[in-house]
């Protein structure tokens, strides 16, 4: 099984160079044709196993049930490229992931969001189905042809679309798609606040409950009623109240830096919501206050958090140099799933196995998203057969085009 090994790391080490923002781009541009070519068979986001490491044929696909955040990033990532470029490619790929998180909701036939779906005379739908089974899978119909869907959906997932809901609301210029927008918000958060928020699937069985995370309860809350506030801005407002509680639930999550890393990214889109929809009250305060000690915490190792604290904070030209650096760095990474094992090579730390400071960008362990995956992770991966999507590229280098990086 192929691995990186020591000397890679020192190799990676010293890589210099720079990217112009016309480099940049284009280096975008190509993940993006990429993506469009192999990650959307049926209109959400999946990732692509191909039959051999050195083969391009497809042989099926994985990851689908996290196939709803990352459409939900997808069409964030494109909302910000559509506000930067004001291109027609741009905004056909805001619409294309605004039919498929669309189809996500309607396929469920309860407006409940599906974590993924696809048609069920596709090739993969037998392979997809029995990789998410302990998921539930289930059956609907979506213009008039039957799909499978996968269930027990997670809060993650709704966070994921609600982000990129938003973006697309206020990037996009177009009555009729925010229009859209605002019908889907509203079917799925009045769902939710029906079911007491806890996802519940057909069968009576139960997806994530929402009841512990008041900050996520929030988030979907302000960007409901900014979306519709005649409809949710009195709901917004009772359920303001556990405001306080929301930061110190974010603020909690740093004091583990390390396990359930996924975390950190939910609180960095939450966090972006809430800042940039809150006034400037006693909530601002708070969810600042919130914002710098997840940003002390992790800002330091990812740039997609890094661009967040520009978008929420301001500017600050270390931080924001060392982002562009940290994007470049990843353009050097391989996009398959090739297995990492740096043990033994770098100093570790604690009582499991972790490196005692952040790896490199370029050699950091496989995964769909890398800004979710923690970056003192020694080993992982497989024998490079899955293919990423490049959406840990295209959204924080179109998000901080968007807010003036270069």
């Amino acid at each position: 099984m192929p691995k990186i090994n020591q000397c890679a790391v020192l190799g990676l080490l010293f890589l210099t160079g720079s990217l112009s923002g016309e480099a940049g781009e284009r280096e975008a541009l190509a993940i993006e044709a990429a993506l469009e070519a192999r990650h959307i068979p049926s209109g959400t986001i999946l990732d692509p196993v191909f039959e051999a490491p050195d083969s391009d044929k497809i042989a099926g696909y994985t990851r689908a049930g996290d196939s709803a955040i990352w459409t939900g990033h997808y069409l964030a990532a494109e909302s910000f490229r559509f506000g930067v470029q004001r291109s027609q490619d741009a905004l056909r790929s805001v619409h294309q992931a605004l039919q498929g998180i669309q189809d996500l909701v309607d396929v469920t036939g309860s407006d409940v969001l599906a974590r993924a779906l696809i048609p069920e005379t596709s090739p993969f739908a037998q392979g997809i189905a029995k990789e998410e089974a302990h998921n539930g899978i289930y059956h609907g119909r979506i213009r008039g042809q039957p799909f499978l869907w996968v269930g027990r959906t997670s809060r993650d997932q709704y966070l994921g679309v609600f982000f990129g809901l938003a973006a697309a609301y206020d990037l996009v210029d177009d009555a009729e798609m925010r229009a859209g927008i605002r019908k889907l918000v509203r079917r799925m958060t009045e769902k939710l606040i029906a079911d007491g928020w806890v996802v519940r699937m057909p069968d009576g069985s139960r997806g994530s409950l929402f009841l512990g995370r008041p900050d996520h309860r929030l988030t979907i809350l302000q960007i409901a009623q900014h979306i519709d506030s005649k409809r949710f801005t009195e709901r917004f407002e009772k359920q303001a109240r556990w405001a306080p509680l929301a930061a110190l639930t974010i603020a909690a999550d740093t004091l583990d830096r390390h396990r359930s890393y996924f975390k950190f990214n939910l609180d960095h889109i939450d966090l972006y919501s809430l800042l940039r929809l809150e006034g400037s009250g006693s909530r601002n305060r708070m969810y600042r206050w919130a914002f710098g000690m997840l940003d002390r915490a992790t800002g330091a190792d990812n740039p997609f958090f890094m661009v967040v604290a520009r978008a929420v904070m301001g500017p600050n030209s270390e931080r924001d140099q060392r982002a562009m650096e940290m994007l470049e760095e990843w353009l050097k990474r391989p996009r398959r799933d090739f297995a990492v094992d740096l043990r033994g090579s770098v100093p570790e730390c604690g009582s499991v196995r972790q490196a005692c400071r952040p790896l490199p960008i370029a050699v950091r362990v496989p995964t769909d998203f890398l800004w979710q995956r923690s970056p003192y992770q020694l080993y992982g991966g497989a024998v490079g057969r899955v293919e990423s999507s490049g959406i840990d590229y295209l959204l924080p280098y179109w998000m901080g085009r968007f807010y003036g990086l270069e």
